[in-house]
C-alpha cells in the first residue's frame, strides 16, 4: 500500500502538470488560441511590413494603419472596423488584408480566425441569395462568439449579388450586442474592382497637371469613390445599406502602378524566391507588362499581378 504522503505527493505533482499543461501561454503555443480581451497590435511592425512590401500604395498604407492602429488601441470601440477596398486588380488590396490579419493573427489566412469570402466560390447563385443571407449570418455569428477578434474578408465584391451584403448590416452597426453577441472588437473587409476607373483617371489627371501621386490625399478620391460604389450595379455595395447608413469606415483607394512600381515588385519576387536581384532580367520582365494610356504608357493595366508568371520564364 501506497503511503499517505507519496500519494499526496502524486496528486499534487499530477495537479500541478495538469495546471501547467493547461495554462493559456503553453497551451497557446501548440494551439491557435483567439487573442486575450485588450489586445494591441504592435504598430511599429506593422509599419515596417507594410513600408517593404506593399508598393506605390501610400494612400493606403497610410489609411489603413491609422485607422487599424486606432481601432486596436480604443479599449471600447462602437462599432467593428469596417474597410472597403478599391482599385485595379494587382495593386496590392489582398497584399495588404493578408499582412493585416497575420498581425492580428500569426497563422494569416490559414488562422481559423480569419475567413475569406470569395463571391463566385460561396454565393454563385443568384436564385440562393435568401439561403446566402442566413448561412452568412450564421456563420458570422458563430465565429465571432467563438472569437471577437474575427477578421472577415470578402473578396470580389463587385461579383457579389447586389443586396447580399447587407445581411450583415446589424453586425456592422453601432449595437452593443446583437442577440447577446459583441461585434465591436471585429474586422471586416471589402475587395473590390469597383471604382477602379475612377481612382486612375484622379491619377492620371494629378499626372497631367504635374502634380506627385504622393501629393494625392484620401479627400480628393474617398467622396467620389463611394458614391461611384453606390451607384455601381456591379459593385457588390448598389445601393447598399452599409454605405447609407455609413457603417464602412473608410473606402481605401489603391492607386494603379507605375514602371517603378512594377520593378519593386519583380526585385522582392526574386528575392522571396532566393535569387540574387537581376536587373537585367527585372528590365526584361517589366518589359513584358502592358501599360496604359496607350499614348504615354504611365501605369501597369495588371498591378503587379502577373509578375510571378512572367518572371517563371526567365528561370534558368
Amino acid at each position: 500500500a501506497l503511503e499517505p504522503l507519496s500519494v499526496g505527493l502524486a496528486i499534487g505533482v499530477a495537479s500541478a502538470l495538469t495546471g501547467y499543461l493547461s495554462h493559456p501561454r503553453f497551451y497557446c503555443s501548440y494551439v491557435e488560441c483567439c487573442p486575450s480581451a485588450g489586445y494591441r497590435l504592435n504598430a511599429t511592425a506593422l509599419k515596417v511590413q507594410l513600408g517593404a512590401k506593399l508598393f506605390g500604395q501610400h494612400l493606403a498604407k497610410d489609411v489603413v494603419l491609422k485607422a487599424v492602429m486606432g481601432f486596436s488601441n480604443n479599449p471600447s470601440p462602437k462599432k467593428p472596423l469596417t474597410l472597403s477596398l478599391h482599385g485595379w486588380a494587382g495593386t496590392g488590396k489582398n497584399f495588404l488584408s493578408q499582412i493585416l490579419a497575420e498581425h492580428v493573427h500569426p497563422a494569416g489566412l490559414r488562422s481559423k480566425f480569419v475567413h475569406l469570402f470569395l463571391a463566385t466560390l460561396h454565393f454563385p447563385h443568384q436564385d440562393q441569395i435568401k439561403l446566402y443571407k442566413e448561412q452568412l449570418q450564421n456563420w458570422i455569428r458563430g465565429n465571432v462568439t467563438a472569437c471577437p477578434y474575427s477578421i472577415f474578408i470578402f473578396d470580389e465584391m463587385d461579383k457579389m449579388h447586389p443586396g447580399l451584403i447587407d445581411a450583415i448590416k446589424p453586425f456592422l452597426d453601432y449595437y452593443e450586442q446583437v442577440d447577446g453577441v459583441s461585434y465591436r472588437k471585429a474586422i471586416f473587409i471589402f475587395l473590390s474592382n469597383a471604382g477602379g476607373d475612377l481612382i486612375n483617371k484622379a491619377a492620371l489627371d494629378f499626372w497631367t497637371r504635374g502634380k506627385r501621386r504622393e501629393e494625392i490625399q484620401l479627400k480628393d478620391l474617398e467622396p467620389m469613390l463611394s458614391v461611384g460604389v453606390f451607384n455601381n450595379k456591379n459593385s457588390g455595395l448598389w445601393h447598399s445599406s452599409l454605405i447609407d447608413r455609413n457603417l464602412i469606415d473608410y473606402f481605401v483607394p489603391f492607386l494603379p502602378l507605375e514602371h517603378k512600381h512594377v520593378k519593386m515588385c519583380i526585385r522582392a519576387e526574386m528575392i522571396a524566391r532566393g535569387y540574387a536581384v537581376d536587373e537585367e532580367v527585372v528590365q526584361a520582365v517589366a518589359d513584358e507588362m502592358t501599360f496604359f494610356p496607350k499614348e504615354q504608357k504611365i501605369y501597369s493595366d495588371k498591378g503587379c499581378k502577373t509578375v510571378q508568371a512572367k518572371l517563371d520564364i526567365h528561370e534558368d
